[in-house]
Order: C-alpha cells, then structure tokens, then sequence
C-alpha cells in the first residue's frame, strides 16, 4: 500500500513539473499559497521522499504471479 502512495505522489510531482515546463504554472505553489510557503515545501518535501522511496522498483525482481491449485490442474 505503501509503495501506490508514494507512486501515486510521485506521478502527481511529475506532472506538477510538466505544467512548470510546458505552461510555466506551479500547481503546488497555487494550491499552497505560494513557492515558499510552509505548506508548499512540506509537499515538496514529501513528493521528494516518495521519490526516494520508488527508486527502490529499480531493484525489485519481477516475480510471476502464483497460480491457484485449481488453475494448476486445467493446464
């Protein structure tokens, strides 16, 4: 559960930078008052460490999803 939170604000900061690159808006900023408000360098702050926390994926091992005994005597 944890990881689809951070993953969740993770893709939430992106696309909060692709409107800074594409439209020159911070939503973050605009929701919060401001660049450098409290409020904002919390968030930004928080979607950094979901950011650390995903580098982990790179390090993950896909594993085959298990089948159900049933599944296993059809085959």
């Amino acid at each position: 559960m944890l990881d689809k939170i951070a993953l969740t604000l993770l893709i939430i900061g992106g696309l909060n930078w692709g409107l800074v690159g594409v439209f020159n808006f911070d939503l973050v900023a605009w929701i919060a008052g401001g660049q450098y408000t409290v409020l904002s360098r919390i968030i930004y702050i928080v979607i950094a460490v979901c950011a650390l926390w995903c580098i982990k994926f790179y390090f993950h091992e896909e594993r085959e999803p298990e089948r159900s005994p049933q599944a296993r005597h059809t085959m």
